[in-house]
């Protein structure tokens, strides 16, 4: 998926929704904009800007993004943030970004459409794969050995894994042990805005 000029699409909904612009410096001129303030958007605006940062922050087109939402609303689940936020967070790619196999999620998205990446032993292929509890994630002992893993070691002791995932750093073995849920406070963005924008 094409996303253009990340470093101008995040000052415009004003979150360091890309990893590049997870920094300081965004933070400073994110803080500095804030101080300027600007033309006030209506409700609509505010939450079209909160369903673009999270359908940004996992590189989902418009329609996978609005066919997870669709599929919470349809279903009628207790706490829809949390099982929107669920289905988002243990897509496949999601997973393997997570673990820190990747620095980004559209290389994780890469990782896993090539082959890579294993789950309970079998080669998956599909970024939106969903796991489940138990599901073991594992790299193809044929791809460790290929460039994008060679400083696979050092980069993984740097990452604070999910608590919903166990990860074995020895053998970069990781365990799906339960499921993801929402912490507004750590969130780039609001998930009750983003059904208001889909209820419209």
């Amino acid at each position: 998926m094409k996303i253009g000029p990340k470093y101008k699409i995040a000052r415009r909904l004003n979150a360091g929704i890309f990893e590049k612009t997870q920094t300081a410096k965004f933070a400073a001129s994110k803080e500095r904009r804030k101080e300027r303030g600007g033309k006030p958007k209506s409700a609509f605006g505010m939450q079209m800007n909160e369903k673009q940062k999270a359908r940004l922050t996992y590189g989902i087109t418009e329609k996978q993004f609005k066919n997870y939402v669709k599929r919470v609303l349809e279903e009628g689940i207790g706490n829809q943030n949390d099982a929107l936020f669920e289905a988002l967070e243990t897509r496949l790619d999601n997973v393997v970004y997570r673990l820190g196999f990747a620095t980004t999620r559209r290389g994780a998205r890469q990782m896993v459409s090539h082959g890579h990446i294993k789950v309970n032993g079998k080669r998956v292929t599909v970024p939106s794969f969903r796991v489940a509890k138990g599901d073991k994630v594992t790299i193809r002992k044929e791809s460790e050995g290929k460039a994008l893993y060679r400083d696979l070691d050092e980069r993984i002791k740097t990452v604070s894994t999910p608590t919903w995932i166990a990860f074995d750093i020895k053998s970069k073995e990781a365990t799906i042990q339960g499921a993801p849920k929402a912490v507004p406070a750590e969130l780039l963005f609001d998930l009750g805005a983003i059904f208001e924008y889909y209820r419209r």
